[in-house]
Order: C-alpha cells, then sequence, then structure tokens
C-alpha cells in the first residue's frame, strides 16, 4: 500500500531541479502547494512529504516555510551520502537531523536516501551502512538505504552534466546491495539483519527489467517500507499506464512512498526534466490521478510518525 506521497525528488540539488529557473524557490513551492492541495482532496490520510533535499539545507528550508511549502506538507526529507558526495563526516547524521528539526519542530523528518557506495571498495560500503544503521534506526521515523541495485552502467545517471562530474558522476553506479549482474555485495548480509526497520529506496526505470527479481530479493530479505518513483514525464509514454499498473500490483505487498517528480520535456519552461513546469497545476493533477489510482482514500492515516 502507499503510505506516502513525496512530492519531486531533490528539489534544491540543480540535477534536479533547475536554479537558473527559479532562483527565489517560487516556482517550486507553488507546485508543492498545489500538489499537496492535490493529494489531501483525493486522499486525506495520505501522509505528504517534501522532497527530500539534497544537500541538507536548513537555509532552504526555512525558504520553504517562508513560501508557505510546509503548510502543505506533513514530512520534511532529507537526503545525504557523506562518503560519496556530500562534505560532512558520516558521524554527523545526528546533528544533520537536527539542523533541520530545529526549522520544523511540527513535523517529523524522515531521512529518505542514504547510501554508501562501493566505487573504492565494498568494504568502505559495509563499513558505511554499519555506521549509517548505528547512528539513524531509532533517531528518524523512516530510513530508506539507495540502493538495492547498482545502476547498470549502459543506462547513465539522471545529472545535468554527466560525464563532466568526473568521479561523482561514476559513483552513481555503485551505490547498490547488488551489483549490475544481481550478484550480492558484502553489505547485503548487514542490511538483511535490519530490513525490518530500514527501507530501501529503489528507482525502477520505465519497463525495468528488474522489477520482479527486486521484488523477489526485497520479500527474501525482509523489507517492509520502499521508497520508489511514478514518473510524470514517464506518464506521457505510449503503454505508461500498463507499466504504472504492472509496479504497483508488483510492489503491493511493502508499505510504499511514492516520488511523483520529473518534468515531461513538453511542459517545462525549458525542455528538461529538471525544468519547472510551465503549469504547476499539470503536475498537482498527476499525483492526484496517481494517488486516486492506487490509493484510494481510506478511515485513518497510517501509523508513520513514531520511530
Amino acid at each position: 500500500m502507499i503510505e506516502a506521497a513525496m512530492i519531486w525528488n531533490e528539489p534544491n540539488n540543480k540535477s534536479h531541479w533547475d536554479p537558473e529557473l527559479d532562483p527565489e524557490w517560487a516556482l517550486y513551492a507553488d507546485l508543492v502547494i498545489r500538489a499537496g492541495a492535490a493529494i489531501a482532496d483525493v486522499n486525506p490520510a495520505m501522509t505528504r512529504v517534501l522532497g527530500g533535499m539534497s544537500p541538507i539545507d536548513p537555509a532552504w528550508t526555512s525558504r520553504m516555510r517562508d513560501l508557505g511549502a510546509l503548510d502543505a506538507v506533513d514530512v520534511v526529507a532529507v537526503h545525504g551520502f557523506p562518503l560519496d558526495w556530500n562534505l560532512w563526516p558520516i558521524h554527523a547524521w545526528p546533528a544533520k537531523v537536527a539542523e533541520i528539526e530545529a526549522v520544523v519542530p511540527d513535523k517529523p523528518v524522515w531521512v529518505t536516501e542514504v547510501g554508501v557506495g562501493s566505487f573504492g571498495a565494498d568494504e568502505v560500503q559495509l563499513f558505511g551502512f554499519n555506521r549509517t544503521a548505528e547512528l539513524l534506526i531509532g533517531r528518524v521515523p523512516r530510513i530508506f538505504w539507495y540502493s538495492l541495485y547498482d545502476l547498470p552502467q549502459s543506462w547513465g545517471a539522471t545529472t545535468r552534466h554527466r560525464e563532466a562530474e568526473g568521479s561523482s558522476y561514476y559513483r552513481h553506479f555503485y551505490m547498490g546491495l547488488l551489483r549490475e549482474d544481481g550478484s550480492p555485495k558484502p553489505a547485503l548480509q548487514a542490511y538483511a539483519k535490519v530490513a525490518s526497520r530500514m527501507g530501501l529506496m529503489q528507482w525502477f526505470h520505465f519497463e525495468d527489467p528488474r522489477l520482479d527479481d527486486a521484488v523477489t530479493w526485497m520479500k527474501r530479505l525482509g523489507v517492509r517500507h520502499l521508497r520508489t518513483g511514478l514518473s510524470w514525464a514517464d506518464s506521457f509514454r505510449p503503454g505508461a499506464l500498463d507499466w504504472f499498473d504492472r509496479q504497483m500490483e508488483a510492489l503491493a505487498d511493502f508499505e510504499l512512498t511514492v516520488t511523483f517528480c520529473f518534468t515531461p520535456e513538453h511542459l517545462g519552461l525549458a525542455p528538461h526534466h529538471t525544468s519547472p513546469p510551465r503549469e504547476a497545476q499539470g503536475f498537482a493533477d498527476f499525483c492526484a490521478w496517481m494517488i486516486d489510482r492506487y490509493a484510494p482514500a481510506s478511515v485513518s492515516r497510517p501509523a508513520a510518525f513514531s520511530a
């Protein structure tokens, strides 16, 4: 079942939202307000999550509060990758969470993406996983490890500058607990010990051939909570609804946080998935459509707020 709907992915990261087209974040805030209202209109019990920020930024969070976006969500989410991309040590995780809690004392903070890659060595990932689990389990209500699978090299990573980013780009391909060929890394066994308390974040590409194997692995591991995405851009592909239905049916046994994001090229201020849309209401309508199809109104809010 869907327990939460996330409004965009890493909106304060220029790889996912173009700051040149929205330098004051007013367009994103408007999108959150409209989408949050649309989701609540369809299912008032649905938990709405402010798209996981990366970097973790109290000033940006304050800007969202000042623009009214925080009034449209129930949870604020953060993403962190201190051994791969962030310029702070892994041991600072509790302090980074506390920075956001200080800005939003009335809302839970979820860690909806945290990961350590095996780019340098499998042993680095294993250390990073164990330390992350030690620091965050019991500290926040939801944690999603990124990810189950390595990103296939042939697919490319969804970033704006790709190979020009140097090693930062290539690290995207080593974040999984399973290698591209499906073989396990040492950190998989460590994850299995805490799978009931730490969720997984796994993007599934359009008609992703890994879907069924991923479900088998997650059930074997004992995963309860899964974060994934439904792409607004993909909704315009031929056969999109068939794929969405298949994906959501396959994932029905997990407690899902579904991320709505990615601007269709023909609807953006610029022809790119990171562009703010010309009409934020179109995105809100997409969110409402997906919630109505896959998470119709229920009697009560899921118990998603306690650690």
